[in-house]
């Protein structure tokens, strides 16, 4: 019966690969670097884009805006250093520490932030952006 129900359950579900993350697509415009699908990615994580915004720019140490879609950053930085900076968020912000599963969400409570995990329960606080 157990091999049944697992033949029912979608390819999707039950990899382990199913959370992706968009590449960074990054074009330098002078001094000015745009994360053009920057939207995308923050929709990719489930984020608020202007947490994933505050974080980048924190870890970038620049000033930048959203235009759009996208996100313009003051000072050239490579596809790789983005993309590393994103991997860093979601190891803070998204993957749940105990279960190392991305099914998570960002609640506030008594104006500190923890990283709340649908799929163990578990409840981890994280630092503030």
């Amino acid at each position: 019966m157990l091999k049944r129900g697992m033949d029912k359950i979608p390819e999707d579900v039950r990899t382990a690969g199913r959370f992706h993350i968009a590449k960074p697509e990054v074009e330098k415009a002078g001094a000015k670097t745009i994360i053009t699908n920057f939207l995308e990615i923050a929709g990719g994580l489930d984020r608020e884009p202007r947490h994933l915004l505050k974080f980048l720019l924190k870890q970038l140490a620049t000033k930048g805006e959203m235009e759009n879609q996208r996100l313009v950053v003051l000072g050239v930085f490579s596809a790789d250093a983005i993309e590393k900076k994103l991997e860093l968020y979601v190891k803070q912000y998204v993957t749940c520490p105990k279960c190392n599963r991305p099914d998570s969400k960002l609640v506030k409570e008594h104006e500190a932030l923890y990283l709340s995990c649908d799929a163990c329960g578990a409840k981890t606080p994280v630092p503030k952006v």
